[in-house]
């Protein structure tokens, strides 16, 4: 047993050997489940991560009133008019979501994060190249809370530390889903939630996830997530690769296309292939176009 709990590297496997030939099947472009030893860390309970919460700065914390549609424009997000440490210490009664950012700034934390990434790094390596800018962070929901439709830039393993929820995952490179324009607007800063049709449901695969769960989510999948009746504690380890670097890179190419009205480009699954196109998007930016 460590300082900071039951399970650490060395003292037992974050992830099975099991686990990990899974994901090996399934990164980079497929959502799966996976299976992980982190339930009951003395750094996930309540307690500890409200002490974490209050001594992080104000810009690595988010929390709103958790009890949402599924789509929701970013400045229509109700607040709940509580203190982040009160926010966490009474998240059981008042409906509310929030996210600590970042949370790998924190030593302890950090090791956790390097800890679990540790043990994926080899297959990350052989498909997608080095794991780049590491990053954690740490969700606390309401019971009922909706975390609205929405995506992210990074390779993503969310892991189910406490309470359940339901995880709705879609395919990446979907344009019905999300248009060429709204990944541009994305990649040049706009906002990760999307909006949403009703329609769009029969296209994502849910997953349930309880305590011990996790779920990998491939880079831009849009998802949603459903809270179960209880508290639910949920931490997201990722990572870049150059292949979501150059996604990105290429999508900020068309953008700067788009905008001077010229000829945009595909962007290609493999996009980390598209080196031409990468350099000319690099020596317009240096040339401040």
């Amino acid at each position: 047993m460590t300082a900071h709990g039951p399970i650490a590297r060395g003292d037992a496997a974050i992830f099975s050997d099991a686990t990990r030939a899974t994901f090996a099947a399934a990164y980079p472009d497929r959502p799966v489940t996976l299976a992980h030893g982190l339930v009951g860390h003395d750094l996930l309970t309540l307690d500890a991560l409200a002490v974490l919460a209050e001594r992080m700065p104000a810009s690595s914390v988010e929390y709103n009133l958790g009890k949402l549609p599924l789509g929701v424009r970013p400045e229509d997000t109700p607040t709940n008019g509580l203190t982040l440490g009160e926010t966490i210490r009474t998240i059981e009664s008042n409906g509310s979501w929030a996210v600590l950012k970042n949370v790998e700034r924190d030593p302890a934390y950090a090791a956790l994060l390097d800890a679990a990434l540790a043990e994926l790094e080899a297959i990350v390596r052989a498909a997608t190249g080095p794991m780049l800018h590491r990053e954690a962070f740490i969700f606390l929901t309401s019971p009922g809370s909706v975390t609205p439709f929405h995506m992210d830039p990074e390779h993503n393993i969310l892991l189910q530390i406490m309470g359940s929820k339901v995880m709705t995952v879609f395919p990446a490179r979907d344009e019905t889903l999300v248009p060429a324009q709204k990944s541009e607007e994305f990649h040049d800063g706009g906002h990760r939630n999307l909006v949403w049709q009703d329609g769009f449901k029969s296209r994502g695969t849910p997953f349930p996830m309880t305590p011990g769960d996790a779920v990998h989510v491939p880079v831009k999948a849009p998802h949603f997530v459903e809270n179960g009746p209880a508290v639910s504690v949920s931490l997201s380890v990722t990572w870049r690769s150059e292949r979501s670097v150059a996604e990105g890179e290429l999508h900020s190419f068309n953008a700067l296309l788009r905008k001077r009205k010229l000829p945009i480009g595909q962007v290609s699954q493999q996009p980390e292939r598209q080196g031409i196109r990468r350099l000319a998007y690099r020596i317009m930016r240096k040339l401040g176009a």
